[in-house]
């Protein structure tokens, strides 16, 4: 990357970098949390340009690249992909040399043909490229295309020889909500899977400890969802990282949640009793430790799994497995042997010998024939991950739940893990992603995952996004999308700078977005977007349009027209996840007590003095308090001369707020309902907090197993006021 030095205080970017910068979609200007303008620096723009592979550092650099971009445009017969909306004609342009004719049909996905495509007006002028004159046509698809997957044909000329073509994604125009839910509300256990340890699972919550809670749930309490952390893939080595939001894959899923004694085979295992001896260690540690051991719940579990690897599998079972690998194709193959050679090499792939840097390579292709069991072993464990899923959600719905299981998917990956490696070719290297400053995190956040290269993924036909979608979409009643404004633009940070020193890359929302819906309308399933933090005005009303669900969080819904306050809860967003706090903020009994700031401040993390910092949080929480009493939800305290009502009585009064709001989802912590205080993960720091590696506990820090939270009075009331909340008594 060049080394571009830093502008002097006020300068402005050369006009030619502007306009080179806004070609590839790299924000030169932005609005700050407080609504400020700020300029993009020139050594930024350069930086975050060479990551997409454009060379801008120089004047002469810059007139070339423009040349470039345009000579790259007129060179393409069609678009890398088309996208459009169900019910809506959509333009398109067709390149050819000046003059030639130009034949046009769709090959539909259910293989029928569609021609006649209708010929709009486009008086553009010819473009001489490289002494050819070429010209520019703009056609339209018809509006009653059906919704999936197509291809547009072109022939020019009278030859077959010249025929090019390119996909066509039709999206629904609004994604109608699930009919399992239709016009009503639901509302779910939001948890953290990994800290819902119980007395059978091996130290650390699994995919049985999930169906368990989702039975209890649904059946008991009425409950439509569970929405779980993302369950997305960690390296099979130590030490595993703890962040759920910094996987290895997101394409694939974490075999650490496997419950062993769920595999059909393992009733084959002789020395069984061995085995259950030996995870008794992991359960006993996890039940003195005050912090989650990945490590030694995996070694544990990993040693059972490859004692039950070797049995040979039934005849229909056998078949499964061949149907699981042929449908998850390259993708399996490559993660499985990406597994394989970080169990030899390091987790780190830019590490690996030079000639196994590319999934693509000869190197690699011969290590997977010198070590076929290792890598078939890492595809067998996605199998059983796979099985395991799809009980999971058969058996909530099974139970009464309108949903089932809401996946979680995060915004990136590690950079040195098997997504990387194998994607390499379509994400941007240099940079990472992150978020500018706002209120919560006023020095930004740097998450060191590699963003998708917008132009790359176009290139593509955005079929790796589509993969990504359709899997975490495979065995969930509903997704969750972690930062959805970063299918809009994303916070690119050059390599080495501050998280202040980034800027915006816009992506093609349209078709990003559009996959999403598509994807979600054959899975019937409901997308929640976390459309928190700095919005742009537009985006909300934008994904509501497309039928995507927002997300409120009551601390951060304000009447910013009123003076600041609580907005009143009839005026909360009704096609909304709604809930009372989130991972990246304490349980709600710890933000009460102001955790929030003193934990921001012992970290360093504040912007101004603590006591400003809890100065405005005790207002903000006060003002909470007057609400809850005007609604008549809360009594007591100072300011009416009763008794106070007590964190518990706050905690469930909050909840019930929730249901004075239209907000069609509603969400209840499951570390609210048990009483923890403890943060899951402080934004901005890394080691220096335990994130995500807190067991679930009550308010006293003392850890509490999924047996104990199915008869918790506390948990009780408060899922049944959320029961009550989305399904009042007739």
């Amino acid at each position: 990357m060049p080394a571009a030095p830093r502008d002097s205080e006020g300068a402005d970017p050369p006009a030619s970098l502007i306009e080179l910068a806004q070609r590839f979609g790299v924000a030169t200007t932005y609005s700050d949390w407080t609504g400020r303008p700020v300029t993009v620096s020139a050594s930024t723009l350069i930086a975050v340009l060479d990551a997409l592979g454009v060379s801008a550092a120089t004047e002469d650099d810059r007139a070339a690249a423009i040349a470039g971009h345009d000579r790259d445009h007129w060179t393409r017969s069609l678009p890398p992909v088309i996208v459009g909306r169900s019910g809506t004609a959509t333009p398109f342009w067709v390149h050819v040399t000046h003059g030639d004719p130009v034949r046009l049909w769709l090959r539909l996905e259910d293989g029928s043909v569609r021609t006649g495509l209708r010929q709009l007006e486009n008086n553009r002028a010819p473009f001489d490229l490289e002494g050819r004159m070429v010209g520019e046509a703009t056609f339209e698809l018809p509006a009653d295309l059906p919704i999936g997957y197509h291809r547009l044909h072109q022939q020019v000329g009278s030859s077959n020889d010249a025929d090019t073509s390119t996909p066509v994604i039709v999206s629904p125009s609004q994604l109608e909500p699930p009919t399992s839910l239709g016009a009503g509300r639901a509302w779910g256990l939001a948890t953290q899977l990994y800290s819902v340890s119980s007395r059978r699972s091996w130290g650390i919550g699994d995919l049985t400890d999930l169906t368990d809670l989702a039975v209890w749930s649904a059946a008991v309490h009425g409950a439509g969802f569970v929405l779980v952390n993302p369950l997305h893939a960690a390296a099979p080595t130590a030490p595993m990282e703890p962040s759920p939001y910094l996987p290895t894959s997101r394409r694939f899923v974490n075999p650490m949640y496997l419950r062993v004694e769920a595999v059909p085979e393992y009733s084959d295992i002789r020395h069984r009793g061995r085995l259950r001896k030996a995870k008794g260690n992991p359960q006993a540690r996890a039940a003195r430790s005050e912090r989650i051991d990945r490590d030694s719940a995996w070694k544990v579990k990993r040693a059972a799994l490859e004692a039950i690897y070797p049995i040979e599998l039934s005849a229909g079972r056998d078949i499964a497995y061949s149907a699981f690998r042929a449908r998850q194709g390259r993708s399996l193959d490559d993660f499985a042997t990406w597994c394989a050679l970080a169990e030899s090499y390091g987790s780190d792939w830019h590490q690996w010998p030079e000639e196994l840097q590319h999934p693509g390579s000869p190197a690699v292709a011969a290590f997977v024939e010198e070590h076929p069991s290792q890598v078939d072993f890492h595809r067998w464990l996605q199998w059983l991950v796979d099985e395991q899923l799809t009980a999971a959600q058969a058996a909530a719905v099974q139970a009464g739940m309108e949903l089932g299981i809401m996946h979680d998917l995060a915004v990136g990956v590690d950079p040195d893990g098997a997504d990387a490696w194998a994607l390499q070719d379509v994400l941007a290297l240099g940079v990472t992603a992150g978020a500018p400053p706002d209120e919560f995190n006023q020095l930004g956040q740097d998450w060191s995952q590699p963003p998708w290269r917008p132009d790359r993924l176009a290139d593509a036909a955005y079929e790796p996004f589509r993969a990504l979608v359709g899997a975490v979409l495979r065995h969930a009643g509903g997704v969750r999308i972690d930062h959805i404004i970063g299918l809009f633009r994303l916070w690119w940070i050059p390599k080495g700078a501050l998280p202040t020193e980034g800027t915006y890359v816009r992506y093609d929302h349209e078709a990003m977005i559009g996959i999403v819906a598509l994807e979600a309308y054959r899975a019937g399933a409901v997308v929640v977007g976390e459309d928190l933090g700095t919005v742009e005005p537009w985006v909300r009303g934008y994904l509501r349009d497309r039928g995507l669900f927002g997300t409120s969080i009551l601390w951060f819904e304000l009447d910013r027209d009123g003076g600041g306050g609580p907005l009143p809860a009839d005026r909360w967003r009704e096609f909304c996840l709604s809930a009372v706090t989130t991972h990246d903020l304490p349980p709600t009994a710890g933000y009460l007590a102001g955790e929030h700031v003193r934990l921001r401040d012992e970290l360093g993390l504040l912007t101004r003095p603590a006591v400003e910092e809890l100065a405005g949080d005790r207002e903000q929480q006060s003002a909470w308090m007057a609400e809850l009493r005007r609604v008549g939800l809360l009594g007591g305290g100072a300011d009416t001369g009763d008794a106070d009502p007590g964190v518990d009585a706050v905690v469930l009064a909050l909840h019930r707020y929730l249901g004075r709001t239209p907000s069609r989802l509603l969400a209840l912590s499951l570390a609210d309902a048990v009483g923890e205080v403890r943060t899951q993960n402080q934004p901005g720091t890394t080691d220096e907090y335990p994130n995500w590696r807190v067991p679930l506990g009550d308010p006293q820090g003392r850890q509490v197993l999924l047996e104990e939270v199915l008869t918790d009075p506390r948990a009780a009331a408060l899922c049944e006021a959320m029961r009550a909340a989305v399904k009042p008594p007739v």
